[in-house]
């Protein structure tokens, strides 16, 4: 069970050393983690709750959990890299979970470009990233994760859960490979987050619709995922590129 001794342990056991907080209830642990980043916190302070009352997701969403039965944390990062370097950190994320589910839970857990995480074909996790740019150089970037631990939440259709894992183990996992993997200055660090990223991508073979950069509908075959971290998708007048937004899966 987590708690703020768990939270230590776990940035312990991952070589870490940062300010933790630990809620039993919250609003959400990302706005938590933004006030603190605003304050001045530093890289790797970790925020951490047994229930969210006001979770968010991506594109204005919201995330409902049930208490004690989610994982539900975020991380204050300060990576020295441009705006749009920064774009890989929530693949890096997705990517670093994805390796944790299987080492901690043993649970098959793959990637739906770009901020989902599934168990199957459902919904088992997410990750909302938040950042502040100034003169073009990221100042800092929150990462709030949310990962169902048990059975499927009730009354949300498409949501999936890991069946029983231990919430501290797995944010202990997620932890060590995300140190491991997070070199967001270094020049192999794109490389290493997009060629893991292809290995765990469930939207990668699918065909999908999206919309591209210049704000067109796309609907083809998702057959790579760029240096930059977007998406391309073969359509039937060539390859188009998805940088953001939302990307449904079509039936097979």
């Amino acid at each position: 069970m987590l708690d703020q001794r768990a939270l230590e342990k776990a940035l312990a056991q991952a070589g870490l050393s940062a300010p933790v907080q630990f809620d039993e209830v919250t609003g959400s642990t990302n706005a938590t983690a933004l006030e603190l980043a605003e304050a001045g916190a530093p890289e790797w302070t970790l925020v951490a709750a047994r229930h969210q009352t006001a979770g968010r997701g991506r594109m204005g969403r919201q995330w409902a959990d049930e208490p004690d039965r989610a994982l539900l944390f975020s991380l204050v990062l300060r990576p020295n890299v441009s705006a749009e370097r920064a774009g890989l950190l929530p693949l890096a994320v997705g990517l670093c979970m994805a390796r944790a589910c299987g080492e901690a839970c043993g649970a098959d857990v793959g990637c739906k470009w770009p901020n989902d995480l599934l168990l199957g074909d459902g919904k088992v996790g997410g990750i909302l990233a938040e950042s502040k740019v100034a003169g073009g150089t990221v100042e800092y970037v929150v990462i709030g994760i949310g990962v169902n631990l048990r059975d499927s939440p009730r009354n949300i259709p498409g949501a999936a859960g890991l069946g029983g894992c231990d919430g501290a183990a797995l944010l202990t996992a997620f932890l060590s490979e995300f140190r491991r993997l997070y070199r967001p200055s270094h020049p192999a660090f794109a490389g290493a987050v997009v060629g893991g990223y292809r290995e765990v991508c469930r939207t990668l073979g699918r065909i999908v619709r999206a919309r591209s950069v210049e704000g067109n509908a796309v609907e083809g075959a998702a057959v790579d995922v760029d240096d930059h971290g977007d998406l391309v998708v073969e359509t039937d007048s060539g390859l188009e590129t998805v940088a953001f937004g939302d990307v449904a899966h079509l039936e097979r």
